[in-house]
């Protein structure tokens, strides 16, 4: 397993791609500009590419059923779109309605203004706002005052040698911004980006650079209210705010946060999908093969073999060989397919958990709502005991989204926190939704539009120990030069993370094939 050995016949090489997603299909743009030779073979269960990623056009509405932007940062989903010619025709979000809400005692509560995640940049909103109780304000101001943990405490030497045990976020933030913070701030802004139990999700893996900020300055309140106090420097986050994994996401409406970060997300003035169209018309036709899924896999000294429940009629003989082979499947799904091969590898992808959301977007005529909208979305902590995760104003974030006089919002529903809500129907997830943004945003009558997006087993979950599973399985993977795993399982959930997972699986692959140099 430790060597790959290419025959003769290898050239041009036949290289495989399971999962048609935007992380597959990335890695096979890449390979076409990488190995212009090879013959490419993209497999797709689904009759339609693009994954989650789906747009629908409907009377005179346009629906995300999942994601409706990305940030541009980190820069491989703009980068992209740049090469795909189609930078100049993303939007902006509405400069006028950059804030979000969070909702307490039933009712829209801004966000301080300037606060992400967990820091504030500026303190006056946080203080005067009615989103915190003032004991909730006194200890959040108390945070300088609470002494670093056991692992930012530990000496630079000692973390190298010994990587520090990772800890959730629930317990990092209670620790430092005490429980009300907790419950009324990170909870719902986590929630609305991993459908996450903060309870169980890593910090190491989300959100390093609060835990730097602790190492570096022992205060979340001093690194970023005074970020070049005592450093000489800005701390990494404070220069590069947007590049952690926990920007974006594939379903949720992570821009819920502060204000200024809005200008950071953008969104195909068509929609998603023509993202994904864009890049499936750079690739060989002959290389798409849809309602394809593929059942088993076999791996010998040449490559791999696939095997499919029907032969796709699009593939060209021989059906089954492959030198390489890119899984861009969610890692349950990657994890079964290599089980025959490796079964220790397979037990390190089937233990990443996921959880699952519904999305349902209602059409609304603007005189039936009588909140002024005045924001891009809200979302909803846990204690307030609702069914909603998080909602969106879609229409009022992008330009044409909604017919003139009418609005679309999308509402979240189910997540890691509230599973059995993904089983209700149609009929109920709708009333449910109706309900609950009735009281929030005082709804009368019936929607014009319904359209409910279910996706099970959708998002992984980055639990405690996160970091240190994907080590074990880059490792183990390892032993296998001809093979790539790519998606939002491993480090980064968000779509520009997504693309440049798929673009490293394909710079891995390429780096088999590519011409040897005789005097190297």
């Amino acid at each position: 397993m430790s060597s790959f050995s290419l025959p003769p016949s290898a050239f041009p090489p036949r290289i495989a791609i399971v999962g048609g997603g935007i992380s597959g299909l990335a890695a096979a743009h890449r390979l076409t500009e990488l190995l212009p030779e090879a013959e490419l073979s993209l497999f797709e269960a689904a009759d339609h590419l693009g994954g989650v990623l789906n747009t629908v056009h409907r009377d005179g509405f346009l629906i995300e059923q999942s994601a409706d932007n990305f940030l541009v940062k980190p820069s491989a989903g703009i980068e992209l779109c740049r090469q795909l010619g189609i930078a100049e025709d993303l939007l902006t979000t509405d400069e006028s309605r950059r804030r979000g809400f969070v909702v307490r005692d039933g009712k829209l509560i801004p966000i301080p203004d300037g606060f992400y995640l967990m820091s504030p940049r500026k303190l006056w909103p946080l203080l005067t706002s009615p989103a915190l109780s003032l004991a909730g304000k006194l200890r959040f101001l108390a945070e300088p005052l609470i002494p670093r943990g056991p692992a930012a405490s530990s000496s630079h030497e000692s973390r190298n040698l010994n990587p520090p045990a990772d800890e959730s976020v629930a317990s990092f933030v209670r620790r430092r911004l005490g429980r009300e913070a907790f419950e009324r701030f990170v909870q719902p802004l986590v929630a609305g980006i991993y459908t996450a139990d903060p309870e169980q999700l890593s910090m190491a893996a989300t959100m390093p650079q609060f835990l730097e900020f602790e190492r570096e300055r022992g205060s979340l309140l001093r690194a970023t209210l005074f970020p070049k106090i005592g450093t000489g420097r800005l701390p990494r986050s404070e220069h590069a705010e947007a590049s952690d994994a926990s920007n974006d996401e594939p379903s949720l409406p992570a821009e819920v946060a502060s204000g200024a970060r809005y200008g950071l997300f953008v969104a195909p003035k068509t929609g998603m999908t023509s993202l994904v169209n864009s890049l499936a018309a750079r690739l060989p036709a002959k290389s798409i093969h849809v309602k394809s899924p593929v059942s088993h896999l076999t791996h010998n000294a040449n490559g791999w073999r696939l095997d499919f429940p029907a032969p796709p009629p699009t593939l060209l003989m021989p059906p089954s060989a492959f030198h390489g082979l890119i899984l861009a499947l969610p890692a349950h799904s990657a994890g079964s397919l290599l089980e025959s091969t490796d079964a220790e590898l397979a037990a390190e992808l089937a233990a990443i958990a996921y959880a699952g959301c519904a999305v349902v977007s209602l059409g609304f005529a603007r005189n039936q709502i009588r909140h002024p909208l005045d924001g891009f979305g809200f979302v909803v902590p846990a204690v307030e005991r609702r069914r909603l995760i998080a909602g969106s104003f879609a229409s009022l974030k992008f330009p044409n989204r909604a017919p003139a006089g009418q609005v679309l919002i999308r509402a979240f529903i189910g997540g890691a926190m509230q599973p059995e809500l993904l089983d209700l129907s149609d009929d109920e997830l709708s009333r449910v939704t109706r309900e609950e943004l009735a009281e929030l945003l005082q709804i009368s009558g019936k929607p014009l539009l319904t359209n409910i997006a279910r996706w099970p087993r959708s998002m992984p979950q980055y639990h405690v120990g996160h970091l240190a599973r994907i080590g074990r399985i880059e490792e183990l993977a390892g032993r296998y030069p001809n093979l790539a795993l790519a998606g939002n399982a491993y480090r980064g959930v968000g779509i520009p993370q997504c693309i440049a997972s798929g673009i490293a699986a394909a710079e891995r692959i390429a780096a088999n094939f590519a011409p040897k140099n005789p005097e190297t």
